[in-house]
């Protein structure tokens, strides 16, 4: 038989093998779960890694230059159910269909003139522009203002963008009057746009109404400005310029 002696060693052999198997599993739990945190942990960073890799990769070159449209009622698309029918809007969908990463900005008034024209110029070059298509001239013709002031207000609109940044390609677009406004003052007047692009270096637009002026069905019922059909010449004729100077 067992004496009480022996009975209180198995007793505490016992005790002591428990404690220590308890500990012995809390220890390789322990590690258990660092080993697996680890794991997670390297995994997570991987699939993160790889995701900013995809996401680097398939992002789209966003950036975009701007081609400002600076005119008249002729720019804005006066008289037009969507200003899009206007040719700076025309101009943006040729360019879209081209994959070509330019944004155009139609920054016409109607009824603007020259000395307006001048007094926006600076609140207007807030914003980084790459191509400025300069688009005045016309209502300073149908009003009889002196042709000198004329000249005047389009070589300050050069100048204002020029120094804003010497890098703005300018595309000056060319105007003509009708023959009511005397001959001398028409001939004149339609010497201006040539005379300014030549002294400024400039790109011209020969004849922005070329095709479109003088003709009834191209033109609303005013004859001054012109249809939606008109509107697609004009952006032809301002196309022939743009498209070597963005290509």
């Amino acid at each position: 038989m067992i004496n009480t002696k022996s009975k209180q060693m198995i007793s505490d052999l016992y005790r002591c093998c428990k404690q220590f198997f308890l500990k012995l599993c809390y220890f390789l739990w322990v590690v258990l779960l660092f080993s697996c945190g680890d794991g997670t942990s390297k995994k997570e960073t991987t699939k993160s890694d790889k995701d900013e890799l995809i996401e680097v990769a398939d992002t789209p070159n966003t950036v975009t230059k701007t081609i400002l449209c600076f005119g008249d009622s002729l720019t804005a698309g006066y008289g037009l159910d969507d200003m899009n029918d206007a040719y700076p809007g025309i101009l943006q969908s040729t360019i879209d269909s081209l994959g070509l990463k330019y944004t155009v900005i139609n920054s016409g008034v109607s009824g603007e003139t020259t000395a307006g024209g001048r007094s926006r110029i600076e609140w207007v070059l807030n914003q980084k522009i790459d191509v400025f298509i300069l688009e005045l001239g016309a209502n300073d013709g149908l009003r009889g203002v002196p042709l000198t002031k004329t000249r005047e207000n389009l070589q300050a609109i050069i100048d204002a963008v020029r120094n804003k940044n010497p890098e703005t390609v300018i595309i000056l677009a060319g105007m003509q009057l009708p023959p009511n406004m005397g001959p001398e003052y028409t001939t004149e007047f339609k010497t201006i746009f040539p005379d300014l692009a030549e002294k400024n270096q400039l790109v011209l637009i020969p004849f922005l109404l070329k095709d479109v002026g003088g003709i009834t069905e191209l033109n609303q019922a005013d004859g001054i400005h012109p249809t939606e059909e008109g509107q697609k010449i004009l952006a032809n004729n301002v196309w022939a310029v743009l498209e070597a100077v963005i290509k």
